[in-house]
């Protein structure tokens, strides 16, 4: 095969990658070795643009039991327990297909969780969608990846207990399908991917091996989308979903865990068995043999490419000592879990693929995993003198209305008004863990155990801001860490760790280089100055349609533990009588805002400074006055600035309040992550700035407006 073939090119190869493949091989590779290569250096497997800038990421800290690079990153929440958490990405699959799409991508995320031995416990998600009162394709795309979302998690027992909508032209031509799963695990069942042990039997677990998904990781999600009819015939590319059989697997796997049966797990995920094969293989420094002729195939006749790069769901893969084998199958006949033994570790460092006797891949584990390329980004600002990056929203205020009629757009608005009719086709107490559940609070909050022996709490949180970010890449990344280490202040909970996942066009791109490097910078920044580890997560570029790429959209998933799952406040008023007050000094601006927004204001900058001093120190006092108790409600100002928060305090419970605002502040001004409202009796909070009262059927804000609580909760129930 000469380069001048393009095989190469069609499956997302560069002309210099693949003249690089024939060096490094002294060869031209075969077709599956083709097939393999392409995917484990495609952008999805390799993160080529991306993986220098993740180096400037802390990972580091003292309760970090596992980092990046494993299946899901570890910390440790006591009593010998450690909690397992992750975000991934499957934008583009969801694009195409949503239902399965999202479904797949809950599917996966579960089993990055159980891959390291912990028992998922929760599903959060983030979605980025067009606006659906004005697009067609938005609003199916909306419906179906929530139909898919529900689906996967109501049926396989794993509540879903919040997550972030928003809505943006910019997500148009590309949605976006981020999902974060948590678990817990005891210390001793912990478990990472390396192979080991020459000899040991490499054994699949779960589902047949289709056609389904092939190419996937390569095709779709390192390639931008493009029209509809392209998109159509990239349909067979969306793998298919079955929570059953995963639930099968996930309690097959607990249980070959906890019996000592296994020598090391990995989930099947994007590439198939030659990502999870080669990884194992890599982190152990052994090599491994394959037999092709041996893997259960769901449909007779597949090439032996397609049976290494399937990217068929509800499939592990693990090794296995020789004389456990038997007892390994026993397990799983007892879970109706097909087992089969596919090959075995070896000291060669080389991975071989054999079909109907022929060796058809012989390859150096280091060049599947270790040897593609990493590229430098050529990052450039965009011109402020050249066309605006995006295109400015439409239109829905003039200025010219009242803050009343302004508040009621607000809260009506499609990024704050309730998600219910989304979480209400989630079930988000079974397991019988959440303490508070969507919209309740600030973070989801879940207990550790029954146990008496564990008595404290988990709180979790998922968040992103994509047009800050757009306005302001660095400052805006900063923000939403902030932003995320706020919420579960509300709760009382200390951050343990973050994971995250970074959504952003083509890297090659230079004003998206330049996005992509600022926001990581900002990234980096922000966890060093709350001193939160980054513990793993996910890259997914590409994400541009037609019209020009996404907004910059890091997102932030973030746990942290509480002593007291009791005194995790809400975020409604809960007495009359009581004080509100504002706690943390902040200057809030229009740049990014939801106003801006809906009058119509181009994406720039700058976001208002963040004097981060400040903010971590209001993030600790609002932290003390929950655990303590003094704090009956906390909610952090965050969109539609301290109006919105105000109403949105005021909503849950129906209650009303008077409030005099601060001189100078902007009711409906932004400045995310660093000021927060909080109630309480008035003697508890007598020492803070004191704002208000709780009481009476209305918001009346300083003779700005006085609206009923039934208008403001009306105006929330909108739907979209």
């Amino acid at each position: 095969m000469s380069i001048t073939d393009g095989r190469h090119r069609a499956l997302g190869l560069t002309d210099d990658e693949y003249a690089l493949i024939v060096s490094l091989l002294d060869r031209h590779p075969g077709d599956t070795e083709l097939a393999m290569l392409s995917l484990m250096w495609s952008e999805h497997c390799a993160y080529k643009h991306s993986k220098k800038l993740l180096r400037r990421l802390p990972t580091d800290g003292p309760a970090v039991l596992m980092g990046p690079g494993e299946n899901a990153g570890v910390v440790d929440v006591g009593g010998g327990l450690g909690l397992a958490f992750k975000v991934e990405s499957h934008n583009h699959p969801s694009a195409v297909e949503p239902f399965q799409g999202a479904a797949t991508g809950v599917g996966g995320i579960l089993r990055d969780i159980f891959a390291v031995g912990a028992r998922p416990i929760a599903v959060l998600d983030s979605l980025r969608f067009g606006e659906p009162a004005r697009s067609p394709r938005s609003r199916y795309l909306l419906e179906r990846a929530v139909a898919g979302i529900g689906h996967y998690g109501n049926s396989i027992g794993v509540p879903t207990v919040g997550g972030e909508i928003y809505f943006e032209d910019a997500y148009e031509h590309n949605c976006l399908i981020n999902a974060m799963c948590l678990g817990l695990a005891p210390h001793e069942r912990l478990i990472r991917a390396a192979a080991a042990g020459p000899g040991n039997v490499l054994v699949l677990l779960g589902a047949l091996t289709g056609r389904d998904g092939i190419g996937g990781a390569s095709v779709l999600a390192s390639a931008e989308l493009g029209d509809g009819a392209s998109d159509e015939a990239k349909r067979p590319s969306v793998q298919i979903g079955d929570p059953f059989a995963e639930k099968k697997l996930l309690e097959c796997s607990l249980q070959l865990l906890d019996s000592e049966l296994l020598v090391s797990l990995q989930d099947l995920g994007a590439a198939g068995l030659t990502s999870s094969a080669s990884e194992m293989a890599a982190k152990g420094g052994v090599g491994l043999d394959i037999d092709c002729d041996r893997v259960p195939l769901r449909e007779p006749g597949l090439e032996p490419f397609e049976i290494m790069v399937s990217e068929s769901q509800e499939r592990m893969l693990c090794v296995v000592e020789p004389h456990r084998v038997d007892e390994v199958i026993a397990v799983c006949e007892r879970w109706e879990t097909r087992a089969t033994p596919i090959g075995e570790v070896t000291d060669s460092g080389r991975m071989r693929i054999v079909a109907a006797g022929d060796v058809v891949a012989d390859l150096p584990v280091s060049i599947l995993v270790d040897e593609c390329p990493v590229y430098d980004l050529m990052p450039v600002p965009p011109d402020p003198r050249g066309a605006p990056l995006y295109a400015a929203p439409a239109s829905v205020l003039t200025g010219l209305e009242s803050a009343g009629e302004t508040l009621l757009a607000l809260l009506g608005s499609s990024n704050i008004v309730s998600r219910r009719p989304v979480f209400e086709q989630y079930d988000p107490v079974v397991q019988s863990r959440t303490v508070r559940r969507p919209e309740q609070a600030d973070a989801a909050v879940l207990a550790i155990d029954n146990d008496p022996t564990h008595p404290g709490a988990i709180a979790v949180t998922i968040d992103g801001n994509g047009r800050r970010v757009a306005c302001d890449p660095r400052s805006g990344a900063i923000e939403v860490v902030f932003e995320c280490a706020a919420n579960l202040a509300c709760v009382g909970a200390v951050a343990l760790g973050l994971t995250n996942c970074l959504n952003f066009g083509n890297p090659e791109k230079p004003h998206v280089a330049w996005q992509l490097t600022e926001a990581v910078d900002g990234l980096a920044h922000a966890c060093d100055a709350l001193g939160i580890p980054v513990i793993g997560g996910n890259v997914s570029l590409y994400n541009e349609g037609p019209s020009g790429p996404i907004y910059p959209t890091p997102v932030i998933g973030m746990v942290g533990a509480l002593p007291d799952p009791a005194r995790a406040a809400g975020l409604g008023f809960v007495r009359p009588g009581d004080a509100i007050a504002l706690v943390g000094a902040f200057r809030p601006g229009y740049a990014g805002s939801e106003l801006a927004k809906l009058r119509g204001a181009p994406v720039s900058g700058p976001l208002p400074a963040l004097d981060e001093a400040a903010a971590a120190q209001a993030h600790e006092q609002v932290r003390s006055l929950v655990r303590s108790g003094a704090a009956r409600s906390a909610h952090d100002i965050a969109e539609g600035g301290i109006a919105v928060t105000l109403a949105e305090c005021c909503a849950p419970n129906r209650l009303g309040a008077w409030v005099t605002l601060p001189a100078g502040l902007d009711p409906f001004a932004e400045a995310l992550g660093r000021a927060f409202i909080v109630s309480g009796a008035p003697e508890a909070l007598a020492d803070l700035n004191v704002i208000g009262t709780v009481g009476g059927g209305s918001l009346s804000l300083d003779g700005i407006f006085d609206l009923a609580v039934s208008e403001l909760a009306a105006a929330l129930q909108r739907r979209v």
